[in-house]
């Protein structure tokens, strides 16, 4: 693995196969981590986010054949696992590889064979990853764009924080980009190669919470939550500002020591996670009105980092539009619009509320909707619902109109909703206020109509 040496958990009940194997793997050079039964192996799975797992099938608590059922249902990235018994079978084999298992291994083990299966197995694993990546490029890993001073010294500032562990708050209006330069810090910073866990946080009801960011112990299986996931990696909570209390005690204590209980859980869970946040409102009013702990703000708040509204960058524009033509050219397979240097010259005036994300759902629905190689002006004014002459006002009906009543109310719903968010600073409880929905059934519509909070 580039840069970083492969993590192998070693699950046996046998003390003499386990202090043999982690020897011999050792040797090679990878960091070995032993569990003698299942349940040990299921908090270990959780916590040190293993690269591949070698699995005996035989043991006294839960079989490998049944934990490995159990991972490939909770898990739907899995690491490779490594099957081996010592009462081999042909079923055993078929069964195990048909779960997803890489590999088979018989005991007595033979070391080469070993080795030649870890080594190819972990090959198989990067490759996937990478492809994976590379899939994913243009929704996760992609820079800002722009050549504007505000954007390269905003990305300056960022690769700078990168080399350090500092705790940062991104502050700005919606839509300028809170979460692409989260990503681009860690990007940038020594924890590239361990998950970017992203969060809204005020999309979590306040019930949930507690398993939600701490994961939750019951039976003798671990469900990890937000921070065991992004253990050696970062952990972006999006408008932390949302928030509950107890939670946020919670937190406050998780961060402080690098450690928390599980709900259900009786030992203290320890995780290394870089925690970044981002805030649309101001967080140091939310600290004097009591509604956001002081002590909680000042530990996030390590350095606070502002993310310029599109306006103040409007050079970059052009930019922009030509980037998202492209982005859903290659992504949705859209047919291929320019914009007109009329249209592109509007837009750098325009005052852009929604800031970035406004213009890309703005060039997703011209190149959805419109027809024709170029993108003209009264087609852009049409689609922002401005004047199209001096006199003549738009008359055009929303595009739910034609859309059946189900699929209609939602977009209304989503829309109205979006609204009076913006109007209510980003804050549930004063959303709940204004629309008059009690809030535990209003974060049920905020998920299902996807408003990103």
């Amino acid at each position: 693995m580039k840069d970083q040496t492969p993590r192998l958990l070693v699950v046996d009940d046998e003390p003499e196969i386990r202090r043999l194997v982690c020897e011999i793997l050792e040797d090679e050079g990878y960091e070995v981590t032993t569990a003698e039964n299942a349940t040990e192996a299921r908090a270990l799975k959780s916590s040190i986010n293993p690269h591949l797992i070698l699995l005996d099938i035989w043991m006294p608590d839960t079989d490998g054949i049944t934990l490995l059922k159990e991972w490939v249902a909770e898990d739907s990235l899995l690491c490779p696992v490594i099957m081996m018994s010592g009462h081999g079978s042909v079923e055993s084999a078929v069964e195990a590889t048909k779960l997803g298992a890489y590999d088979f291994l018989e005991k007595p083990l033979s070391m080469a064979k070993l080795l030649l299966v870890v080594s190819r197995a972990l090959e198989a694993s990067n490759l996937q990853k990478e492809n994976a990546g590379l899939k994913q490029q243009l929704v996760t890993d992609i820079e800002p764009v722009g050549k504007s001073a505000t954007v390269a010294r905003t990305k300056d500032q960022i690769k700078r924080l990168a080399q350090h562990d500092a705790r940062v708050l991104f502050v700005g209006e919606a839509g300028v980009g809170k979460e692409l330069y989260a990503r681009y810090l860690h990007n940038n910073s020594a924890r590239r190669d361990g998950p970017f866990v992203d969060v809204s946080v005020g999309s979590i009801a306040p019930e949930n919470a507690a398993v939600e960011f701490f994961g939750k112990e019951h039976d003798g299986r671990v469900f990890p939550g937000l921070l065991e996931r992004a253990n050696r990696g970062t952990l972006f909570l999006s408008e932390i500002a949302g928030m509950d209390q107890e939670t946020q005690l919670r937190l406050l204590s998780a961060l402080a020591s690098s450690s928390f209980l599980r709900v259900g859980g009786s030992e203290a869970v320890r995780v290394d996670v870089r925690v970044l946040a981002s805030t649309r409102i101001g967080l140091a009013d939310e600290v004097k009105s009591g509604r956001f702990r002081h002590d909680l703000y000042y530990l996030l708040n390590e350095v606070t980092l502002e993310i310029q509204p599109l306006r103040s960058h409007s050079e970059d524009i052009p930019s922009l539009l030509s980037f998202y033509v492209d982005y859903f050219v290659s992504h949705d397979k859209l047919p291929f619009r320019k914009f007109s240097m009329a249209a592109q010259n509007f837009l750098r005036n325009y005052s852009w509320r929604g800031n970035v994300r406004e213009l890309k759902n703005l060039v997703q629905r011209l190149m959805i909707l419109g027809i024709g190689e170029e993108i003209e002006l009264d087609e852009v004014k049409s689609a922002l619902g401005t004047i199209i002459s001096d006199s003549i006002p738009s008359v055009s009906l929303p595009d739910y109109y034609n859309l059946p009543l189900k699929d209609a109310r939602d977009q209304f719903e989503k829309a109205y909703l979006e609204y009076h968010f913006e109007l209510s600073g980003g804050s549930v409880a004063k959303l709940s206020a204004a629309v008059g929905i009690e809030r535990t059934h209003l974060y049920r519509k905020l998920h299902s109509l996807n408003i990103k909070l």
